[in-house]
């Protein structure tokens, strides 16, 4: 990574505006699931022992018509205070005179949480009167909110233009991990795409299949794929106008594409469906491939034995429900039982290995589901490309 990070400037006294990804679920005022606050506190508690005056922003939900008390970020800044021990200072808004006081009036080691960044409009149209604003807040700008680096917005792109801006410790472990497996991935490299679409994914397809020794193609993904290879998948979800390049992707691929050979069935889109295991080619009338079946995750997971890194980005099925989770969580179980340096795309992948119970026995989990996939493309996050490099 050639970005400068925290570790780069000077805290001491310092206005140090932050950007984190607080988007969690909240429910009844309570945060159901705290990871990423959690992903977020080394880089925190980093710039309070060296005495910077923080001030913390971003988004939550998606608010529609301005500030809206439902997705207000009270609760979170309530929370991160338990969870630091200390008074977390909440802003009554995103930007204006009063937070531009109470921002100046912050002492070394203390914390000013701004309210929902998305409660101003400029925010998602990247508007440069708000970029300005945010900038008045901070003397440095760092950004530690990786899941939010695919947006060009006033509070990721815009502000880092107006201010020196830099990674914070977050950012800087995505960057390294994602950027192993992008740009100088060690060998052999093994790479699991799952989720419901492969037009989501055709990019990340071509983009790592140039640089993986074997690809491993589960999900309602995989069905567009048999489908190109002449399969009748009745009633499952099959992109019709992406299979000629599905197809053209598999012979392009050698034998390097593995694709499911077995799935288990449901007779409708349902968690309660009748069920059953069928070759991928043997799939009935008004019946859909809703996972992949034993001996699917039987070849998978052999696949793994012997690799040295693991990309996992997208589900197996539809793990929501219990009946068509076997093919996600076998796979999540077979990343953690791997000596392989293991790398989990954010989102759904992310929530499979922490239902699966082994998020802490895999390498890194991204905290960025849309980031991650958009790194993996080879594409530039301007969240990122907005930040200082480091001088080579």
């Amino acid at each position: 990574m050639n970005k400068k990070t925290v570790r780069d400037i000077v805290l001491d006294g310092k206005r140090v505006l932050m950007r984190v990804d607080f988007n969690v679920p909240i429910q009844d005022g309570v945060i159901t699931d705290d990871q990423r606050v959690e992903a977020s506190i080394p880089t925190i508690k980093y710039v309070l022992e060296g005495r910077g005056r923080l001030i913390l922003m971003s988004h939550l939900g998606r608010p529609k018509g301005g500030a809206d008390p439902k997705f207000s970020l009270r609760p979170v800044a309530a929370h991160l205070g338990k969870r630091l021990g200390m008074e977390v200072t909440m802003a009554p808004a995103v930007v204006g005179e009063r937070v531009r006081d109470m921002a100046n009036a912050l002492q070394p080691g203390e914390i000013l949480m701004l309210e929902n960044t998305r409660f101003e409009a400029g925010e998602e149209t990247n508007d440069a009167r708000l970029a300005a604003e945010f900038a008045a807040l901070g003397d440095v700008y760092v950004n530690d909110a990786f899941g939010s680096a695919h947006r060009a917005h006033a509070s990721t792109e815009g502000v880092a233009r107006l201010l020196p801006g830099v990674a914070g410790l977050l950012m800087e472990k995505e960057l390294e991990y994602l950027g192993a497996a992008t740009s100088n991935p060690d060998h052999p490299y093994v790479v699991i795409l799952g989720g419901a679409k492969v037009s989501d994914k055709i990019g990340v397809i071509k983009h790592l299949l140039a640089k993986a020794d074997r690809m491993l193609l589960g999900g309602g993904m995989a069905n567009t794929f048999l489908a190109a290879q002449g399969h009748a998948m009745r009633d499952s979800l099959v992109e019709a106008d992406v299979v000629e390049e599905a197809g053209a992707l598999l012979r392009a691929s050698g034998d390097r594409i593995e694709l499911p050979v077995d799935a288990v069935l449901g007779d409708r889109f349902d968690a309660a469906a009748n069920t059953q295991v069928v070759a991928v080619d043997a799939v009935p009338p008004g019946w859909r491939i809703l996972d992949i079946g034993p001996q699917t995750v039987e070849r998978f997971t052999a696949a793994l034995h012997g690799a040295r890194l693991i990309v996992w980005n997208g589900p197996m099925g539809v793990f929501e429900w219990p009946n068509f989770a076997s093919g996600t969580f076998a796979i999540a179980r077979a990343l953690a039982a791997s000596p392989a340096t293991t790398i989990v795309g954010g989102g759904d992948s992310a929530s499979a290995v922490a239902q699966a119970g082994v998020a802490d026995k895999v390498t890194h989990v991204s905290t960025g589901g849309g980031a991650s996939l958009e790194f993996l493309e080879g594409r530039i996050l301007p969240g990122v490309a907005a930040l200082q490099d480091k001088q080579l």
